[in-house]
């Protein structure tokens, strides 16, 4: 049993379930008497999670090692999916974010050992795929705050935690291996279907117990194949919207991750403790990209149209100028954690601990694209006639040319995208970029500093807690873009065949009809030196993109825990208050393009900015368990709850320009120019909400398995939208205007400067009303042996979730969706396990949501997702007691057994699809075995 005596903080936890039912199977089987049954593997591990549910005082859920480490799932995050009211998304086919009660993930966080934790994302939000399952014992994720849990969200918050060896008390080697195949194939050349991963560990305790370490690793090298269509948009004709332009992709990656993780504790005396933690992964996504950009509706006449219901479902485009793409996505990011504690458990009434923890991710992500095609600029080269069919798995092609014929298709600008460009340096591109990089650089510090003192009482209050926790957090982004040229082009009309060294084989796009396309490593042509150059991006739209970001949070909280009698009953839980001090600070750029200099080079201000904001948030907080003799238990939690802002909406970088026509007049009643920009808000406050929770749980046989219905609801007082707002450029540099002709070119008056009016706006995030969002999640581990002994080894466990969204996105509009939201939810566990074979089925489900997917330049876009059934299988084998092959532990495991895609549509045309990704199945065959 867990007995945390402060819940956020890191203190001694069990040992993962797994291995402490190996030790547990082993004790009684020397002292259990003969005919006892001892219950081991998923099942242990599932009573374990029940028990950690009923004995905590907040509305928690809970995942042991069982469940995380043999469970099939790519990520943490497809583990934490499976708790009622919790879903995530998927990227590039594994699930790496998760969304709670419908809110998206920046509304929650992620603690590591009840510490917070810097990010390998742009924002707050964890991506989970960082975070070695292997590695991790435990997962809890608060529903309900409490005034001591420090780094709290909005939404929920997730404490992920690892092994604390002298509560194990045990010594234990264990290693594991999986092998995983991917059922589509090697999509790239030089890409592959087959992967693996290894992992072990090791406890050991020393010197009377008094100290214990953790050593634990885990090596991740592993493939996923993404067949991708997309659809630029859809164009209106006569007969209907049709497809306006396709960017569709084979695209393979490879995920290689490093974990490491120890521990070491040191129980100095019978009442002080102390433990040092490191955590660290080395994380490499290596992504290649090709397909083919076709200009369609949006460029091209339609002919031979056949349409359903207002939408072409088939027709023909002729003189398709497309564009080939061979696309490189490299990412990668360190993370490091540590963190120290002190813990003094007197027997006087008083404990106090001391935890100081420092979290660091340096992250570098380069999206590398380049172009082919039949000739250079518009109307050059060969052109296609292309034939389509359009439904609801996107768009089929039949084309005319030959894509992967290298002497049709030669690098170059078919179209002409971007003009011609000039660097500062005098550096140039004529007639269109032969690619773009764009090299992002994101450094994220977090230092961490706790203190409390908690003194035990005696009546209705058994303790209070008085608190201060102090964090300070730093995150920048700088931006590296550049546009990609041919060397050998001079003069704009040059194309220049793949040299024969880089050629590789052609990549079959059959899955859309496209047939083969040319192929090459746009990394290894670009790091040649001799084919392309790169002529840095100066315009301002890459200034405002950077930012510079540090917070300064002192928290103090002080809590009362409750435990009393009421009759045959017993009333716990806590109530408390938390204050947040905060010094919030950005620093950015104000950027606009202002001409041209005399080499031809863009004119771009570039003005520094530093803008900030101090507020106080004070939270308070309760949290009721009343715990009925019949193993009924009733919470009722109340708080106020908030979480930051994205960093990127606090940034203060501001980009400008001047409008006309914009309806703006002069003094003398005359058309005239408005500057209008688009900015972060340095001054942003918070999300913040009032919460209720209600929770009816009933157990079973102690803690075998549980009911549960939960009711929610969350009052928004705040909530962040993008609106215009005044803004005064008067001090600012001003983009020229142009000249109006005021009566007209033959008139008798000369053309005048366009007037500039500097009292412009903004489009910038702030702060607003928010709304309301409810719902119930119904939960429940169900064993059949409650029933009835004949079905001893079966059961289930699983939930689903109604949430109901009433937020408005700006004042006076209709409540819609929020990022993430999903109104309904569900997911389930069948199992057997009994006799050492184990098998699971487990499915999840979440109805329609507004994702996020990887736009242009690697910046987020939100589109809206279809819904999604998820199926995944298990079967094993762990060798029983008597056996010599005993502590060794066999599986199988299929993943997406039914070849679920991520689909994105147009909001409210179905037909309409935007994003028709497949993932393909899945499967993993390994081992585990523990010494």
């Amino acid at each position: 049993m867990l007995a945390w005596a402060v819940p956020g903080v890191a203190q001694p936890v069990a040992a993962p379930d797994d291995v402490q039912a190996q030790a547990q199977q082993e004790a009684a089987g020397r002292d259990a008497p003969a005919g006892d049954i001892i219950v081991t593997g998923f099942r242990q591990a599932l009573e374990s999670a029940v028990a950690e549910k009923k004995n905590i005082d907040q509305i928690v859920e809970s995942l042991s090692a069982e469940d995380i480490g043999r469970l099939p799932d790519a990520s943490i995050a497809e583990s934490i999916a499976r708790l009622p009211g919790i879903t995530s998304q998927r990227v590039s086919g594994r699930s790496n974010v998760i969304s709670i009660r419908g809110f998206a993930p920046d509304f929650s966080t992620t603690l590591l050992n009840g510490r917070e934790q810097t990010s390998t994302g742009d924002n707050r939000a964890v991506e989970y795929d960082q975070y070695p399952s292997e590695i991790i014992n435990q997962v809890l994720i608060y529903k309900t705050p409490s005034a001591s849990l420090v780094g709290q969200g909005l939404s929920g918050t997730v404490d992920l935690r690892t092994i604390r060896p002298l509560e194990f008390g045990k010594r234990v080697l264990a290693v594991g291996a999986r092998g995983n195949y991917t059922d589509l194939g090697k999509l790239n050349s030089g890409s592959r279907e087959l992967g693996y991963r290894v992992n072990g560990y090791f406890v050991d305790q020393f010197k009377n117990d008094e100290i214990g370490i953790v050593l634990s690793a885990s090596y991740v090298d592993e493939p996923y194949q993404i067949e991708e269509f997309n659809a630029w948009g859809y164009a209106g004709t006569p007969s209907g919207n049709v497809i306006g332009g396709s960017k569709s992709y084979a695209t393979s990656t490879v995920l290689k991750r490093l974990g490491l993780q120890g521990t070491v504790e040191w129980r100095v005396s019978d009442s002080f403790t102390t433990s040092f933690d490191a955590f660290y992964t080395d994380f490499e996504d290596r992504q290649i990209k090709r397909g083919i950009e076709l200009p369609l509706g949006f460029a091209r006449p339609l002919t031979g149209a056949q349409s359903a219901g207002g939408f072409v479902t088939a027709g023909t485009f002729a003189g398709v100028e497309g564009v080939v793409r061979n696309d490189a996505f490299e990412r990668k990011a360190k993370l490091y954690s540590f963190g120290w504690n002190g813990t003094y458990k007197g027997d006087n009434g008083w404990n106090a601990f001391l935890d100081i923890s420092y979290s660091r991710t340096d992250r570098n992500e380069l999206v590398l694209e380049t172009n082919a095609g039949t000739g250079r600029g518009q109307g050059v080269g060969a052109t296609d006639t292309i034939s389509f069919t359009s439904g609801p798995r996107g768009t089929q092609f039949r084309p005319g040319l030959n894509y992967g014929d290298y002497g049709l298709i030669q690098l170059t600008s078919p179209l002409g995208w971007g003009g011609d460009q000039t660097a500062v340096d005098g550096r140039r591109i004529v007639g269109g970029q032969d690619g773009y990089y764009n090299n992002r650089i994101i450094d994220d510090e977090l230092m961490q500093f706790r203190g409390e003192v908690e003194r035990e009482l005696g009546g209705l209050f058994r303790s209070v807690q008085l608190g201060l926790n102090y964090t300070n957090r730093s995150k920048s982004l700088t931006p590296d873009e550049a546009f990609i040229g041919l060397i050998a082009n001079t003069d704009g009309t040059v194309s220049v065949p793949v040299p024969q060294a880089f050629r590789l084989a052609p990549t079959n796009l059959g899955f859309l009809g496209l047939g083969p396309v040319i192929s090459y490593d746009p990394v290894a042509l670009l790091n040649r030196g001799n084919v392309y150059q790169r002529v840095p991006n100066p315009y301002g739209d890459v200034i405002v993109k950077s930012f510079d970001i540090s917070e300064r949070l002192m928290i103090g909280y002080t809590q009362l825990n409750i435990e009393t009698d009421i009759g045959a009953s017993r009333l716990t839980g806590n109530v408390g208050v938390q204050a947040i001090f905060t010094d919030q600070k950005s620093s950015g750029a104000q950027a606009a393009f202002l001409g041209t200099n005399p080499n031809g080079s863009p004119n771009v201000t570039g003005i520094p900015r530093r803008e900030g904001d101090s507020y106080t948030d004070i939270l308070p907080s309760l949290n009721l368990s009343l715990r009925l003799p019949s193993d009924l238990v009733i919470r009722f939690g109340a708080a106020r709850e908030i979480v930051r802002s994205r960093i990127d909406d606090l940034r203060a970088s501001l980009s400008y320009g001047t409008e006309f026509n914009t309806g703006a007049v002069d003094a003398q009643g005359l058309p005239a120019a408005v500057v209008r920009g688009n900015s972060g808000n340095p001054a942003l406050r918070p999300w913040r909400a009032n919460a209720v929770d209600l929770t009816v749980e009933k157990y079973f046989g102690g803690t075998k398995g549980y009911v549960a219905a939960q009711l929610f609801y969350k009052d928004l007082k705040s909530y962040i939208y993008e609106e215009n707002i005044p803004f005064d450029f008067s001090g600012l540099p001003v983009p020229p205007a142009g000249t109006i002709d005021p009566d007209g070119p033959t008139g008798p008056l000369p053309p005048r400067p366009i007037t500039i009016i500097t009292a412009g706006d903004v489009r910038a995030p702030i702060n607003g009303q928010g709304g309301e969002l409810y719902g119930i999640e119904l939960a429940g581990t169900l064993p059949f042996s409650v029933f009835t002994s004949a079905l001893d080894g079966f059961g289930l466990t699983g939930g689903g979730s109604f949430t109901k969204s009433r937020i408005s996105p700006a004042p006076g509009q209709p409540s819609t969706a929020i990022p993430g939201y999903s109104k309904w939810v569900a997911n389930g566990t069948a199992y057997f396990e009994k006799w050492g074979l184990n098998v699971r089925g487990s499915v999840r489900y979440r109805s329609s949501f507004i994702g996020e997917v990887s736009g242009f330049g690697a910046n987020r876009v939100r589109r809206r997702a279809l819904a999604e059934t998820i199926i995944d299988g298990q079967i094993g084998y762990d060798f029983q007691e008597g056996s010599p092959l005993y502590g060794l532990a066999l599986f199988i495991q299929g993943q997406n057994l039914t070849n679920e895609p991520f689909v994105t549509i147009n909001p409210g045309a179905p037909n309409e699809v935007i994003d028709y990704q497949s993932f393909g199945r899945r499967f993993q065959a390994g081992f585990t075995y523990r010494f």
